[in-house]
């Protein structure tokens, strides 16, 4: 895949968020619960990207101030606890759902942005942010599972939980722009690797071949080979054509979670979808479509939560 898209931004960033929007039926087919899915994640992708970064010889000489470490660290606990709660949330709502609902996190930036930056929330990001919550209450009163019951609120909170936290992932990569962003995401799945080790004495990684390779195709494919993608391709796209492609996720999100698990969105639910999608990646005033902050997920590109 590497070689198809070299040299062609276009393609890794529509085939990065084409992989994102299958993390939720690897993460599912795992089997594993969500800390030891994304201890295993951290471990893969981040021994990967070191590699890589290695290779590069992006990690001579090492430049890393305390500061810088220090930030990293911290962004990379809010990153890997994202993917505990979005990970978490799949099971109990379903991947489509749990996917747009995560779509809130952009707008959730802008308050963050709002709140410690000082940066002025102008009337239409106000109005954005109204309508994708009204959109994630459609959802929340009509969702249903493939069985045909309600989807668990609890799912859609453990979204809009994550979405918090890579709101603020993203908020703390804001403030290391000057790091190679390769490096920067190394050293955050390192954090996760040593944070979320202990989590494996209650939520051991799968037994089974299966399980285990489900989440090797998890670190490898969809954590280490999608950053270099949407590391390589969004510098050089233009904002509106990333904002406008980040559409793949959520559309490849919904599509395998209909022809996998067979969840068909009722006409509410399909509503709400719309309405936190159109206001999450909508042109900001004077046309400018909003770049996103970059992932089920990865992270100062978006999205990879996933």
């Amino acid at each position: 895949m590497v070689a198809m898209t070299k040299n062609n931004p276009l393609l890794q960033w529509t085939a990065a968020m084409a992989l994102s929007g299958t993390i939720g039926a690897v993460v599912l087919e795992s089997g594993a619960d969500a800390p030891a899915v994304a201890f295993a994640r951290s471990l893969v992708g981040g021994l990967l990207l070191l590699v890589w970064s290695a290779a590069r010889g992006w990690l001579r000489p090492w430049t890393l101030s305390r500061r810088d470490l220090g930030l990293a660290v911290f962004g990379g606990l809010f990153l890997v606890g994202n993917w505990v709660l979005l990970f978490a949330s799949y099971a109990l709502s379903s991947i489509s759902v749990s996917t747009v609902v995560y779509h809130t996190q952009p707008l959730m930036l802008v308050g963050l942005a709002a709140a410690f930056l000082g940066e002025r929330m102008a009337k239409s990001q106000l109005i954005r942010a109204l309508i994708a919550f009204g959109g994630v209450t459609l959802i929340s009163l009509s969702a249903h599972g493939a069985d045909g019951k309600p989807v668990r609120l609890e799912g859609i909170a453990l979204a809009l939980g994550a979405a918090a936290l890579y709101a603020g992932a993203s908020f703390v990569a804001k403030q290391l722009k000057h790091l190679r962003p390769h490096v920067l995401a190394a050293v955050q799945l390192a954090t996760g690797t040593i944070v979320l080790a202990p989590a494996l004495l209650v939520t051991p990684l799968p037994t089974d071949t299966s399980g285990l390779l489900w989440l090797v195709l998890l670190g490898t494919v969809h954590t280490a080979l999608m950053y270099v993608l949407m590391y390589a391709g969004i510098g050089k796209l233009p904002t509106a054509t990333v904002a406008l492609l980040s559409y793949v996720y959520p559309v490849v999100a919904v599509v395998v979670d209909a022809l996998a698990y067979d969840h068909r969105p009722t006409w509410l639910e399909g509503v709400g979808m719309l309405a936190v999608l159109a206001a999450a990646l909508a042109p900001q005033k004077g046309g400018k479509a909003p770049k996103p902050e970059v992932r089920e997920t990865p992270v100062a590109v978006r999205p990879s939560g996933s």
